[in-house]
């Protein structure tokens, strides 16, 4: 029987080879402001790339003996694995993929630290402070490939589908890879997955070599939404603000697979932004598609948007229905529309600097239960001020689903109550009602116990 833990010594890949002495005492302390439990679970992810769990605590209580360490030599830095995951490994080297990915989560860990959040360059607190951020961390993370061209196509979509959805998935990647788009997505399992799948067999076909891959994650979820191991460029952001936020910076369109009140999310998240009467004009295509046994899914997605943002937010997508060749086919040419706008408003091609994001996207959410409770959901509010908050209700019960911190908090004190006029709440309570009946909050098919109440 194959070992289920390994022990090695592996050289960074390609991100990040010298450390000073100080980055070293910071990774390798637990205490007070140290780095070490961040890098921990961090490089645990990607060292069970494959992996079908979702729950953070249990995948952190099976490598409960995994440690990490640094051996310094004048050539440069050496990392240290104990009772590591033995499925990133062949023939006891290391998969050269899952080391160039160990590095950047090395890479990001510490450029955020020192970088951002410590060196007081940036002003987190206001709008443009934040994008700044974000540009240095995906510019750092080398992201922005020059010479550009409006080709990156961003795929949302949930970790636990059904396995036609995940085929289709592929499918629609595959169309994307044929006509030389590059895809991004969250770096997951699922449909983050699915179309990097697809899309290096299109590359293939048409002798692209250089197809790009790119994983956005984001570091508390990464434990649970392991990255998957096609992704070729991975940036680990520090809140899932940001990391929605860099989505949309450097994606020119975006795809939008069945999922669950993640997907539901990232939706609210870039409808409410492109609401801003600053964004009125500004092309940003957005695809919603499925097999068409997702077509109930997308048509109470839609009901939704339209009852609780307008009609005004339905006109910013499209839903294609069972159709991979249509959707690469309507983004495609959408994107004909991006690469025009962007010339002509003299935008930079790698980074969306002319998108006006509130700072209501922007400020990060910590989800507990003073702060659900409290979250304002009614009518009378402003089109993209609703969808914000509502986009922090999701974001708190995906945090109670896959992080252990937050599941934890909810375990010692109940579930979260989420708080609002009487026809939205019963909106959303409809909503999430149908994806736990459609098994869409865990991969995990057992029971499936809420972690919100709706009130």
């Amino acid at each position: 029987m194959a070992p289920q833990f390994v022990d090695a010594e592996v050289w960074p890949e390609g991100s990040l080879e010298v450390l000073s002495q100080f980055e070293i005492d910071q990774l390798q302390s637990s205490g007070s402001g140290g780095l070490y439990p961040l890098l921990r679970r961090c490089m645990l992810a990607v060292l069970n790339s494959d992996s079908d769990v979702d729950d953070a605590g249990l995948l952190l209580e099976r490598f409960r003996d995994f440690e990490v360490g640094f051996i310094r030599q004048d050539r440069g830095l050496k990392v240290t694995l104990r009772n590591a995951p033995a499925e990133s490994f062949v023939d006891g080297r290391m998969i050269r993929g899952t080391r160039e990915l160990l590095s950047a989560v090395l890479r990001d860990i510490v450029f955020t630290r020192n970088d951002i959040v410590d060196s007081g360059r940036f002003d987190l607190s206001a709008s443009d402070g934040i994008t700044n951020a974000v540009f240095h961390i995906v510019r750092n993370a080398r992201l922005l490939k020059l010479p550009a061209t409006a080709n990156l196509v961003v795929c949302w979509g949930g970790h636990a589908i059904s396995r036609e959805e995940y085929d289709y998935s592929k499918r629609v990647g595959y169309e994307l890879g044929l006509r030389g788009l590059n895809v991004c997505t969250g770096c997951g399992p699922g449909a983050m997955k699915g179309p990097m799948k697809g899309a290096t067999i299109g590359h293939a076909k048409q002798r692209i070599r250089r197809g790009r891959y790119v994983g956005i994650t984001e570091a508390g979820m990464s434990a649970a939404e392991s990255p998957n191991p096609i992704v070729n460029s991975l940036v680990i952001m520090p809140d899932m603000e940001k990391r929605l936020e860099a989505f949309v910076r450097v994606g020119h369109g975006i795809i939008v697979f069945p999922g669950g009140v993640g997907t539901a999310e990232e939706i609210l998240f870039l409808l409410g932004v492109l609401l801003h009467p600053e964004n009125e004009t500004l092309p940003f295509p957005l695809v919603m598609t499925g097999p068409a046994s997702s077509e109930a899914y997308f048509r109470r997605i839609d009901e939704f948007v339209g009852a609780t943002l307008g009609p005004e937010a339905q006109r910013r997508y499209e839903i294609i229905v069972n159709d991979p060749p249509a959707v690469a086919r309507a983004m495609s040419r959408s994107l004909e529309d991006v690469l025009a706008y962007r010339k002509e408003h003299s935008d930079a091609f790698y980074f969306n600097w002319r998108l006006k994001i509130d700072e209501h996207f922007q400020n990060p959410f910590t989800a507990n239960h003073a702060s659900m409770s409290s979250l304002r959901i009614d009518e009378d509010m402003p089109r993209h001020e609703l969808a914000a908050n509502l986009r922090r209700a999701f974001s708190g019960i995906v945090s109670g689903n896959v992080r252990e911190d937050t599941a934890a908090l909810i375990e010692r004190e109940g579930p979260f109550e989420i708080r609002g006029s009487r026809r939205i709440m019963s909106l959303l309570d409809d909503m999430l009602a149908a994806f736990v009946l459609q098994n869409r909050m865990k991969i995990s098919r057992g029971d499936y116990a809420p972690c919100y109440t709706i009130k």
